[in-house]
């Protein structure tokens, strides 16, 4: 059996010839570590679901991520152990409790021949808060009050007040740098598609003023920005957008200029195969080189077969039930609390999940910092659902709709389990299931009563695991989508991104834990073990424990 496209992927050493004269021949090879040039490879990977938005201040989600990850890059990232590292800034420093001053790289342009400088920094950050840009990323940077370009290459970023987890912050896919001439020319179309009598310049005047003008502004252009940064993005990272077929897949290739290192792909598809059985068919016929997120039911498949190699990462992140706390039933606590109850956590691991997984009892992974170790949750007891129930006047049960994107099986099955348990207390669980972008859209905008989801906490900090799901200010699209509104919950979480002694913070994350697990507005399954797969003809496939990919190094096993 084929796992590569080998007229592609056929590995040629040759001396490295100084004084060549054929350009083509040179920007289609890369050197090795002996002093050879390979044949960079063209690869295709197979993934779950579509992107949403391949602008960096778009939508945030998983799938889109996946994408953008090859496109953008921050100032800082982090490595396997979620320490931070530097990026695109090559060092920094605290100067005061809201004040950081960055120091940027060189040597980086933007894929198209753009430089990457301070302006480009401020620029950014400038139009991720913007209100007129409308993202539901915004609240991942919003403490940030003012980016000042020091000079060329120095940045400025002075937070509005104290914020400890800042650099954690600035790694998520929100800090991600769009080329400022991009940026230019996706604010003049919606100007002009508004068709506003103004300049680019007199706009950016009027938003640094504020006000209502800016606001009168912003409400007029605000369907219209980002037309043009979807239609060609352009960031610094290894890899460039090449075209996009909505639905079906993404085309990459390699930058040539790439500022950090050669670039072994010359290309990357990125296919959309919603059906797990049609991902792991992909792999194994050969037609993609790596599968993204395949269950855990389909490990011994994959393990048995000496083409492909299984993947294993231990996720941060979290798979939980989401409880939309405006529903008529569900804004009591008890029959969320019920609920709760009537949901056997351990069998829907074992039973759904293959046991491939961390039990769940709050928002935290049992690595984050901040996990409370001592946390009591709500255990499977359907005598004391019952008794919720009763005491709450609904004995006689309701019914409930539960939302469930399609082309996640396991999810799926957790819905139809949740539907059978609820049965015994006479609820009725009618599940919809929804095309990716669909979902996003209808639990943003809080049409469900139930959801199942997943929460990254693509910055390793427990502010980050916690307020985009339950503080009151991230009601909706950007990330509580359980409506959940919580005064002391509020009070805590900011109190904790505010605090510098981390004893302190452990102790508040530890009590807003306590009060979750009382409030039950999401039920949390588990911290998943998740699987991807690559032929075993690949070296250098980089996974993160976010379930980001990194191809730079990959090359043909010799």
């Amino acid at each position: 059996m084929k796992t590569f496209k080998t007229y592609l992927f056929t590995v040629l050493f040759i001396f490295a010839v100084a004084g060549c004269s054929d350009d083509s021949e040179v920007s289609s090879e890369i050197s090795n570590d002996t002093g050879e040039t390979a044949e960079k490879l063209s690869l295709t990977q197979s993934l779950p679901a579509d992107a949403v938005s391949l602008d960096p201040h778009g939508s945030n989600d998983s799938p889109s991520e996946k994408v953008r990850s090859h496109i953008y890059e921050g100032l800082v990232s982090q490595d396997e152990n979620l320490d931070i590292v530097p990026e695109l800034s090559s060092e920094w420093e605290q100067i005061d409790d809201v004040t950081w001053q960055f120091t940027l790289r060189e040597d980086v342009e933007f894929h198209d021949g753009s430089e990457f400088n301070a302006e480009a920094v401020k620029a950014n950050f400038d139009r991720l808060l913007d209100s007129s840009r409308g993202s539901t990323r915004a609240f991942v940077l919003e403490m940030i009050e003012e980016v000042n370009a020091v000079d060329e290459y120095t940045v400025e970023i002075i937070t509005e007040y104290p914020f400890s987890p800042l650099l954690g912050h600035l790694t998520h896919g929100a800090g991600d740098m769009l080329s400022k001439e991009l940026i230019d020319e996706d604010y003049q179309h919606a100007l002009d598609e508004a068709g506003l009598d103004i300049t680019l310049d007199e706009y950016y005047e009027i938003r640094e003023a504020g006000g209502s003008g800016h606001k009168e502004i912003a409400e007029q252009i605000t369907e219209h920005t980002s037309t043009v940064v979807e239609q060609n993005p352009a960031g610094t990272g290894y890899l460039k957008y090449d075209s996009r077929t909505p639905g079906e897949q993404t085309i990459l290739t390699g930058n040539d200029n790439y500022w950090n290192g050669d670039v072994n792909v010359a290309d990357l598809t990125l296919k959309v195969v919603s059906e797990a059985s049609s991902r792991i068919a992909e792999a194994e016929t050969g037609q993609s080189d790596v599968v993204a997120d395949v269950p855990p039911s389909d490990k011994d498949r994959i393990t048995s077969n000496d083409d492909l190699v299984l993947n294993e990462t231990q996720s941060v992140a979290l798979e939980y039930i989401g409880l939309n706390t405006r529903n008529e039933y569900l804004q009591d606590k008890r029959v969320r609390q019920a609920l709760t109850h009537a949901f056997n956590k351990q069998a829907v691991i074992d039973g759904i999940y293959n046991g491939a997984g961390t039990e769940a009892v709050s928002p935290l992974a049992p690595d984050v910092f901040g996990f409370a170790e001592s946390l009591e949750p709500l255990e499977y007891d359907m005598e004391e659902a019952k008794r919720l129930l009763e005491e709450a006047g609904y004995e006689d049960g309701f019914t409930l709709t539960m939302m469930v994107n399609s082309d996640n099986a396991q999810r799926v099955d957790t819905a139809i389990w949740l539907q059978q348990s609820l049965e015994e207390l006479n609820i009725t669980l009618e599940i919809e299931q929804l095309e990716w972008g669909t979902f996003l859209e209808a639990t943003g905008d809080g049409e469900h009563d139930l959801y199942i989801m997943s929460w990254g906490n693509s910055t390793g900090d427990p502010d980050n695991a916690m307020t985009p799901l339950v503080h009151s200010s991230r009601i909706g699209s950007p990330g509580n989508r359980a409506f959940f509104e919580n005064d002391e919950v509020d009070r805590l979480l900011e109190e904790g991104s505010r605090e510098s002694d981390d004893a302190v913070r452990e102790e508040i994350y530890s009590e807003i834990q306590t009060i979750l697990v009382e409030e039950a507005p999401l039920i949390f399954i588990l911290h998943p073990q998740k699987y991807n797969v690559y032929s075993s003809a690949l070296d250098g496939v980089e996974i993160s424990p976010y379930e980001e990919f990194n191809f730079q190094n990959v090359k043909n096993k010799q």
